[in-house]
């Protein structure tokens, strides 16, 4: 499985953009896909996934703001981000793993397949 993630770039606060996660290989709508962000010193945080179940799932500074969703026909996965605000200024990683519950779905050991990371950069 490869994932490759693109979207990413600069936008002034309020703004939009929307990542894609597209997914090579044997990944299909039987995995988790999550977005991972990961900022100047600090550690790699969740953001947003859609399981196995198709159920979503955010970290609570997103909530209302970014919508994950997913393309089956595409084998992709799309992180649509609105209201953008210089704290979500990160490097945004996909992942995807067969074996994550909702009880471990912040967890990134928990995922397989890590994407290489697209830069987002919310300017004030």
């Amino acid at each position: 499985v490869q994932l490759q993630a693109s979207g990413g770039g600069l936008v002034q606060a309020g703004g939009s953009l929307r990542l894609s996660c597209a997914a090579s290989g044997r990944a299909d709508r039987t995995y988790s896909v999550a977005w991972f962000r990961q900022a100047p010193g600090r550690e790699r945080e969740f953001v947003a996934a859609i399981l196995r179940s198709q159920s979503m799932h955010y970290t609570n500074s997103v909530k209302g703001r970014f919508t994950i969703s997913r393309d089956n026909a595409r084998n992709a996965v799309h992180l649509q981000m609105n209201s953008l605000k210089p704290e979500d200024t990160a490097v945004y990683y996909c992942a995807a793993g067969k074996g994550v519950i909702l009880s471990s779905l912040r967890v990134p050991s928990m995922y397989d397949y890590w994407g290489q990371g697209t830069l987002v950069t919310v300017s004030s």
